[in-house]
């Protein structure tokens, strides 16, 4: 029997802001253990939350960006369940009425793109984090956390695979920290999800029982915990047996999936309306005015280089795959100089990013302009200095900037392209080689590549390829 996964995510992300999500405490990272702690975020008796309109806006700006419509009225709710990390014994979340709903991201998959429907985005708190440490058997809790805002976002069970369920976190991660709205910091807990996956035979639409999976912190711990999810219950039903509801946990290091509980539903955490907090009331200004500010979103951007530059998707992919835009936008500033595109790519996707891998370069601080790259390129097509010559002198503009026919003239890299000091060169070559002339004059064409580094050798690297070829093969005929 064939079966169909279905999976459906939960993301969670923290939102940007300098203070939490209803008091005035820092939302800094790596701070000492309850450094970032107030009564409000305690939960002390009495006290009441405020909320931060800065969240309010990164919600909505994020639901815009993936095509929700923002609700006019939004309540907070009590999500009650007892655990340490929860100082209030509940948490305010929204439940019946989300600031957003009704959205959807396209991602790319083997098959094409595929759009994968947004169920709805809310806004919540975020809880405390329990420690264990010390070899003992106690445990500390840390509450910078509690009281952060994070908003989370839900998609409809669209995902077919592993593979698809990544590229959704991917995109979706791409998105947002190209918003400004998170830093998608999936080490620092500010980028993670859950999954809900079930299984069912082709054929049928009924779904089967959905496990969920928990705070999954990377794109490859995803594809690993729902590929052995997936094979986990389709033998659990193919020996009979039934999947049961339940919240696991995926173990990086054995590479499987353990039962943590039994899953719960709405009611379990008993729901109900937050008393200390007003209905959110959000107008069509306020709405309009986020929209105005959205930026050129990945997906649109990634596709204007495909039509405008006509780029392959493969490149235009690479080009703006920088969530900070850096490199998209050094391309199109070079581009506004030198019109072949498809080379410049090739010249991006070679010699620039190899240096920003290696640590040559850095976007943040490029030492070389974009009249130099494309002057740079201009050279090379019009025969002046060698591709391998351009690569140096691309690199010296990367470490020092400058001009580039000033390198070329202190390195002595101009190539040759005087026919008559070319034509000299080969004769001697073909005169010190009879044997291998007499060879490619009997057929033996790929001798040619023979002469021609001997040639390029002689000139130490400055002839003119093209011409060096066309003299060898009027020499020793074709």
């Amino acid at each position: 029997m064939e079966f169909v996964p279905v999976i459906g995510l939960e993301v969670h992300a923290q939102l940007l802001t300098a203070t939490k999500l209803f008091c005035g405490c820092s939302t800094e990272f790596g701070s000492p253990p309850n450094h970032h702690t107030c009564p409000v975020c305690l939960g002390m008796p009495g006290v009441l939350p405020v909320l931060n309109r800065r969240v309010v806006e990164l919600a909505a700006r994020t639901g815009l960006a993936l095509g929700c419509a923002v609700r006019p009225l939004s309540l907070f709710a009590r999500k009650n369940y007892f655990y340490p990390d929860l100082p209030k014994g509940y948490q305010i979340s929204q439940y019946e009425l989300p600031l957003c709903e009704d959205g959807a991201l396209a991602i790319d998959t083997a098959g094409g793109e595929k759009s994968i429907r947004i169920k709805r985005i809310h806004i919540e708190e975020d809880a405390g984090k329990n420690v264990h440490e010390g070899g003992d058997e106690s445990s500390r809790v840390d509450y910078n956390r509690s009281g952060v805002p994070l908003i989370e976002i839900v998609s409809e069970p669209d995902l077919g695979s592993p593979e698809e369920a990544s590229e959704y976190l991917k995109t979706l991660r791409d998105l947002i920290v190209a918003l400004g709205v998170s830093n998608g910091n999936m080490e620092e807990g500010s980028f993670r999800c859950d999954a809900n996956v079930s299984v069912r035979p082709v054929g049928e639409s009924k779904l089967g029982t959905r496990t969920e999976l928990k705070n999954i912190n990377s794109f490859k711990f995803v594809r690993e915990a729902l590929d052995y999810e997936i094979k986990r219950q389709i033998a659990l039903i193919c020996a009979g047996d039934k999947v049961v509801q339940e919240t696991r946990l995926y173990d990086p290091d054995k590479r499987r999936t353990d039962s943590m509980r039994s899953k719960e539903e709405a009611h379990d955490y008993r729901y109900f309306p937050e008393p200390d907090l007003l209905p959110l009331k959000i107008d069509k200004a306020f709405v309009d005015k986020i929209r105005g500010t959205l930026p050129e979103l990945p997906r649109a951007r990634l596709e204007r280089f495909q039509r405008e530059y006509g780029l392959v998707r493969e490149d235009a992919k690479a080009l703006t795959a920088d969530v900070d835009r850096a490199v998209g936008d050094f391309f199109e500033a070079v581009a506004a100089k030198y019109s072949d595109a498809k080379k410049l790519a090739n010249w991006f996707r070679g010699e620039l990013f190899r240096a920003l891998k290696d640590g040559e370069a850095r976007m943040d601080d490029l030492k070389i302009s974009a009249e130099a790259f494309s002057a740079l390129l201009g050279l090379v097509d019009r025969g002046e200095i060698s591709g391998q010559a351009a690569k140096e002198v691309f690199a010296a503009l990367l470490k020092s900037g400058g001009d580039p026919a000033a390198v070329i003239e202190a390195r002595g890299l101009r190539q040759i392209s005087d026919v008559g000091a070319t034509e000299k060169t080969v004769d001697e070559v073909i005169a010190k080689h009879p044997e291998e002339a007499a060879r490619y004059k009997g057929g033996k064409k790929q001798l040619l590549a023979f002469f021609t580094g001997q040639v390029m050798r002689a000139m130490k690297g400055k002839g003119n390829p093209a011409i060096v070829n066309d003299i060898i093969k009027k020499k020793l005929g074709g």
